[in-house]
């Protein structure tokens, strides 16, 4: 599949998916959008990929946000498009676990992307903010849904809005990331994450992740019965017996997905 605006690579197990869009700070076009929906769904039916990342080019942001360029002509039929609120939903559902590697401006619609994915790490010089209240409108990606799921109702009320740019150690206090990494070993770290993850039992992360996204929309005694018939179906596995096996005899397990 040839992209114009978002390169893809396949390294081991991750498929790392970059916006390439330097000179405009990876602001994501519309054009640019169905280019990431269609590399996410390329690394979702790949089965030799077990973890997807998406980074920004240039050494300068992850994603500036949405093009504005578009949204100034954008009109009500176009707004209430899926748009960014599609591709993070995508992520978040895809079966595989999604790493967002931010290098630099995460803002907006670019936010919104990183906040789609399972997980969050950025180098130390990275900011992040939600600067639409100050252009007359509010997010439309999902950010003042997830936003608050995922850093509390206060700090996402915060940024929300006031809409000012925090930095990576603020980021990193409240749970917005959770890693930081020098720039010349972010894309080190992803493959070395998607290392660490590949070796699970296959229905290990996906489950996890299911139950996760599950048990945060639901009550809690739902998604404790939810929880609880999950481990009832992997205790069954060869891989379960093979993972305590290799446990106790103190080896490497050989997983097999069954």
């Amino acid at each position: 599949m040839n992209f114009k605006n978002i390169l893809y690579e396949n390294i081991d197990t991750l498929a790392l998916i970059t916006i390439n869009r330097p000179e405009s700070h990876n602001a994501i076009s519309l054009e640019t959008l169905d280019e990431l929906n269609n590399a996410v769904d390329l690394a979702t039916s790949d089965e030799s990929v077990k973890v997807i990342a998406i980074i920004g080019a240039g050494g300068k942001s992850f994603a500036s946000g949405s093009d504005l360029n578009e949204v100034l002509d954008r009109d009500l039929k176009k707004a209430l498009e899926p748009i960014i609120q599609g591709l993070a939903e995508k992520l978040e559902k895809t079966p595989k676990p999604t790493i967002a590697g931010i290098d630099g401006i995460c803002m907006g619609g670019g936010l919104e992307v990183a906040l789609g994915c399972d997980l969050r790490i950025a180098t130390p010089d990275s900011k992040f903010a939600t600067p639409e209240g100050k252009l007359g409108i509010i997010p439309g990606g999902g950010a003042t849904v997830r936003l608050p799921r995922i850093i509390g109702k206060g700090w996402g009320m915060e940024m929300l809005l006031m809409g000012d740019p925090i930095d990576a150690e603020r980021a990193f206090q409240i749970g917005l990331i959770t890693r930081l990494v020098e720039p010349k070993n972010l894309k080190l770290e992803l493959t070395n994450m998607a290392e660490t993850l590949s070796k699970f039992a296959p229905f290990v992360p996906r489950t996890m992740k299911a139950m996760v996204h599950f048990g945060m929309d639901s009550s809690l005694s739902s998604a404790l019965m939810m929880e609880k018939y999950a481990q009832a179906s992997l205790v069954q596995t060869d891989d379960k017996e093979e993972g305590i096996k290799a446990f106790l005899e103190k080896r490497d397990p050989n997983f097999k997905g069954s």
